[in-house]
This record gives structure tokens, C-alpha cells and sequence, in this order.
């Protein structure tokens, strides 16, 4: 039993590819590698079919680099395209840590290629049109 755990966690920090490249070459199918500090205790000899090549990550090259994720496609109430005409559909997105329900709003005044994912609190008119939005969810769901 201690020998198939002591090959997963083998197999585990191999998987891994922690090590920018392997001590020296023991055999034509075994390595040794130098692990991380919280690893001391494990062997240091791995298959070589375990270790994975080690590429340096964009950070690295270019460390001066902002990384920068785009946000997702929210429309503030002010920045509307007119008044809403239906609400089509919602998802649950995690935003900042928080789970954020958004609804995807078609609006009177443009075409189906126009509509937005809003926030509850950026649609005009929020209460009035999700009470007929999700009754008209019920409705739906009732006749299937």
C-alpha cells in the first residue's frame, strides 16, 4: 500500500513540472530532479515519462507586463440603449469573488444583435420587468 502512494505522489509532483530542468539523467528512463523545499522528504528520482519539459511563463519574460483580464459584457444603466422591451434569459457569473446574477436585456429600440447582459440593479424598470420575466419562466416550465 505505502509503495502505490509513494508512486502518486510521484506521479503528482512530476505532473507538475516544478523544476526548470533535472539534476542529471540516472539511466535512459530515469532522472533525478531537484524538488522544492516542501517536497525535501520525497525521492528525487522520477520515470522519465513523468516529467514534463519546464517552459518559462510570460511573467517571467516579461516581467514588467500588466496582466490584464477583460471584464465581462455589463452595461451600466446610464450607458443603455434605450428602454427594455424583454429580458431573454440570466446566468449566474462570479465577479470579484461574488456570484452575480445578470439578465440578457433585448431593448425596444434595437435589433437582437444589440442585446446586453445587465445587472438586476441596471435595468430600468428592474422589479417590474423580472416579475414578468419569471413569471413567464413558470409559465414555460409548467407546460413541458
Amino acid at each position: 500500500m505505502g509503495h502505490m502512494s509513494e508512486d502518486r505522489t510521484k506521479e503528482r509532483v512530476a505532473s507538475t513540472a516544478w523544476w526548470p530542468k533535472w539534476e542529471k539523467q540516472l539511466r535512459k528512463n530515469a532522472v533525478e530532479v531537484r524538488l522544492a523545499e516542501e517536497f525535501s522528504r520525497k525521492h528525487p528520482v522520477f520515470q522519465v515519462s513523468l516529467v514534463k519539459p519546464y517552459f518559462q511563463t510570460g511573467e517571467d519574460k516579461f516581467p514588467s507586463r500588466k496582466n490584464t483580464t477583460t471584464p465581462p459584457d455589463i452595461v451600466k444603466m446610464e450607458d443603455s440603449l434605450g428602454p427594455v422591451k424583454k429580458i431573454i434569459k440570466s446566468r449566474k457569473i462570479r465577479l470579484n469573488g461574488k456570484y452575480q446574477r445578470q439578465y440578457l436585456v433585448r431593448f425596444k429600440t434595437q435589433t437582437a444583435n444589440k442585446d446586453k447582459w445587465l445587472a438586476e440593479d441596471a435595468i430600468q424598470d428592474g422589479n417590474l420587468q423580472l416579475t414578468g420575466f419569471g413569471a413567464s419562466r413558470r409559465t414555460v416550465m409548467s407546460h413541458k
